[in-house]
This record gives C-alpha cells, sequence and structure tokens, in this order.
C-alpha cells in the first residue's frame, strides 16, 4: 500500500511571476499535473497535494482529478515542515509514503514503480531517489556501500575535494515507511541558516535507508525559472516524438514540430514541419498534418489533408481536405469527404457530407446538409449587432460566387443561389434565388471635370 504526496505550496520567485509555479505549463499540462500523470500508474491508495501559496487557485486547477487529497501548509517553512502537514492526516495509516516535488515533471512511470518495488522489496526504512550528473556541483553527495546502502550524505559546500570526485547526488524524491518516518518527524529542529525544517535531516535517525539511481538524470531536473522551464520542454519534446516516431509516425522535422504530451496519434500519420498539435487531440491514421499547421484540442479522422491552417475545439471526420490558410474555430465540425480550402473560416459550423467550401469563404454559426457547395467568396451574416443567428442549408445546394446569406436563414434542399446575390428570405425546395439590383449600362457616360 502506498500513499502518494506531491510538495506544491511554494510560489516560485524565481518564475517572475503571479502564477504558482506547480501550474506553469509543460507539453500540455501543468507541472503539478505532469507529476499526477507520472505516478496515475502506482495504484496509490491515496493522492495528497501540499498547497501554500495561492492554494485556492491550485485547487481549482485540480478539480478534475479524483479523490485528490489537499494539504494546507500555510508557512513555508521547508521540506520537513511541509511532511509534517501529513501527520493528522495520515493517522492510523501504515503503508508506504511516496512523496515528490510539484515542480520535478519529468519523472517516469517506470522509474517511480523501480523506486517503490525496491523500497518494498528489500523492506527499507526510507529508499532514496539519485542521479549520476555529469557535473553535480552544488548538489549534496550521496555515499552508498556496494549495496546502495546509504552511510551519508554531505552537502556540496561541507565535501572535501576526494568528495566532491563523488557524482551521486540526491534527486529529492523519496519513499518512507510512513510508520517510521512518524515516529522523527515531530522532532525536527530548524537549527540552520535558514531556519527551516529539512526533510533530509530524518536519514541519520532512520535504517537502511537506500539509494536507487534514476537511469537519465534529465528526470530529475527541477524547474525554478523559465531558462529551465524551456530546458524541460525540449527535454519532454525530444521524448515524445521519439514515442511517436517508434510507435509508426512520420515526423518529417522533428526539429521544427512540437507535439503536446496529451496528444494521441494513430499510425501512418505524417507530420509535416513547423506543425503544432495542442491540448486533446487525435489524429487519425494517415492523416497528413501540416506543413506550417496548428491543431489544438480538435478530433481528426484518418486519411485526412491538413495543410496552413488552423483548428481548433473541432471535429473533421475522414477523408477531407482542409487548406492552404482556412481557419476553423468554436466546435466547427466537418464530415466525410469535405473540401475546406484557400482562405476559408468556419466558425461554430456544422458541414454535411461531401460538402466543399472551397475558397474565400466565412460560414458562421451554420448547418449544412450533404453534397452543399458553398461558391467563392460567399458569406454567412450571422450578426446582427446584438445576437448571433443560425443559417441552414439544405441538400445538394448551391451558392454562387459573392453571395451574402443573412441570418436567421433556411435554404431548402437543391436550391441554386445566384452568383451575388443577397438571400434575406427563406427559400423552399428545388428553387432559384436571385437578389441582386438591376444593371444599368449609360452609353457614352463620363467623369465631369470642370
Amino acid at each position: 500500500m502506498v500513499a502518494v504526496a506531491i510538495l506544491a505550496a511554494g510560489k516560485g520567485t524565481r518564475m517572475k511571476s503571479d502564477l504558482p509555479k506547480v501550474l506553469h505549463s509543460l507539453g500540455g499540462r501543468s507541472l503539478v499535473e505532469q507529476v499526477l500523470h507520472s505516478c496515475s500508474s502506482l495504484s496509490a491508495s491515496r493522492q495528497m497535494v501540499i498547497i501554500g501559496y495561492q492554494s485556492d487557485r491550485v485547487k481549482q486547477a485540480l478539480s478534475d482529478f479524483e479523490n485528490l487529497e489537499f494539504v494546507e501548509q500555510t508557512q513555508q517553512l521547508g521540506t520537513g515542515h511541509a511532511v509534517q502537514q501529513l501527520i493528522p492526516y495520515l493517522e492510523g495509516y501504515s503503508g508506504d509514503l511516496l512523496i515528490l516535488n510539484g515542480d520535478v515533471p519529468l519523472l517516469t512511470p517506470e522509474t517511480l514503480q523501480k523506486l517503490l518495488q525496491t523500497h518494498q522489496t528489500h523492506q527499507n526504512a526510507a529508499t532514496i531517489l539519485t542521479a549520476n550528473l555529469p557535473n553535480p556541483q552544488g548538489y549534496g553527495r550521496v555515499f552508498c556501500d556496494e549495496n546502495l546502502l546509504i552511510k551519508e550524505i554531505v552537502e556540496d559546500r561541507d565535501c572535501s575535494p576526494a568528495q566532491k570526485q563523488n557524482s551521486r547526488i540526491n534527486a529529492g524524491v523519496y519513499c518512507f515507511n510512513w510508520s517510521e518516518l512518524a515516529k522523527i518527524l515531530p522532532n525536527l529542529q530548524s537549527n540552520n541558516d535558514q531556519q527551516e525544517y529539512y526533510l533530509t535531516d530524518v536519514f541519520s535517525l532512520m535504517s537502511p535507508v537506500m539509494a536507487v539511481d534514476v537511469q537519465d538524470y534529465e528526470e530529475i531536473l527541477g524547474i525554478n525559472d523559465r531558462k529551465q522551464l524551456a530546458s524541460a520542454y525540449r527535454i519532454l519534446q525530444d521524448r515524445i516524438k521519439d514515442n511517436w516516431m517508434a510507435a509508426g509516425v512520420t515526423i518529417i522535422d522533428p526539429a521544427s514540430v512540437t507535439i503536446d504530451d496529451t496528444v494521441e496519434l494513430q499510425a501512418d500519420v505524417v507530420i509535416e514541419p513547423q506543425t503544432h498539435l495542442r491540448g486533446e487531440t487525435k489524429i487519425g491514421a494517415r492523416s497528413r498534418i501540416g506543413p506550417n499547421t496548428l491543431v489544438e484540442n480538435s478530433q481528426i479522422g484518418a486519411d485526412v489533408t491538413i495543410i496552413y491552417s488552423v483548428v481548433t475545439d473541432s471535429t473533421i471526420e475522414s477523408q477531407t481536405r482542409v487548406g492552404p490558410y482556412a481557419h476553423l474555430r468554436g466546435h466547427v465540425q466537418v464530415g466525410t469527404g469535405c473540401r475546406v480550402g484557400n482562405f476559408v473560416e468556419l466558425k461554430s459550423t456544422t458541414l454535411g457530407n461531401n460538402t466543399n467550401v472551397a475558397h474565400l469563404s466565412y460560414l458562421g454559426d451554420t448547418t449544412t446538409g450533404n453534397q452543399v457547395n458553398i461558391g467563392a467568396g460567399t458569406i454567412t451574416a450571422n450578426y446582427d449587432g446584438v445576437n448571433k443567428h443560425q443559417t441552414s442549408i439544405g441538400d445538394r445546394t448551391k451558392t454562387g460566387s459573392n453571395s451574402v446569406l443573412i441570418a436567421p436563414l433556411t435554404l431548402g434542399a437543391d436550391v441554386t443561389v445566384a452568383a451575388g446575390s443577397v438571400i434575406y428570405k427563406d427559400v423552399p425546395d428545388d428553387c432559384l434565388a436571385i437578389a441582386r439590383s438591376h444593371q444599368a449600362v449609360k452609353p457614352g457616360w463620363r467623369l465631369k471635370t470642370d
């Protein structure tokens, strides 16, 4: 049995932001959400987040996580003080406690599984995740015997020249036998320069304490400022793109592409250069996305092509072509076999199957049937200055170039709208609608000049 506690009470002064550090975004999730995601496979009996700075804001940001408990740390007096706040919450609990940091977002589930398994197999009082850094300067060193049992932890400033040759450092991720830890926590002292309660002080009072080396030291990198946030994003992007390419996705130029951790791709998807996939986006098999395309929080079917376009909060069914230079937003739904072409904007619109909006058009708050053809330059005038209004277009209806459809409006099935018409009254099925002024031609007319 394991409980998870995430330290997330700090402000993050070096981020230079009003936003709590743990709520800064990394690859489609906040930092603390990334940490929660990394431990989701542990089947923890309890998950607790220790909060302090802007606690209500953190609670709200994590409101979608079920059975998440929040523990208040009203004063931030160190890691030991933070864990002391768990004592009343874990009264009567006798399992293990995994302690994570809300600003260390790159840990993998495999690493945490290894840490927990080692801790439980050896029945340790405490187990510390450690890392061998190429440049450990500034980090406390962890000294172990041949069985990785920890003999001592020495702060960098206190290391002798020989001790500084040791590259193993404390990653700040711990697994404790809670019953053992609970006996020691109340006795922590703040006799140090910072007058804080350090969790690391408990290790000299516990036995056995074992180290577990992380395979890739980049997993334990913390976020303290914007530069480190950018470095973590690069690491996460490399990891995401490597995983998708191994799963059968083609990424033409990985260095120019970004993909959120929340995106799902199927086999044989092709991602062209300068393409960015954000949020809860899913892309079906054999679809080709980009170049120069943004897709955010959208569902894309199989065999879809989207080039030089922006698609947000929308659904596109299979065998549809979008772009170049199209913009779909506001919960657009595009059916199968459609064409949304050059310089077309769709907003809160549903297109039926095999419908074409080929170029230079705007459809807002519109629903079309199947096999509709929207001529070049067709506009739905959906806003009267106060309210938005709906336009409905029936099956197989065609609009001529430069038509304006003034909502609210219903065009029936098999309607043809003549080019240049301004339609403001409903049109029944099987009709031709013409609404334009008569052409006047005046022979010999010239502008008079004095």
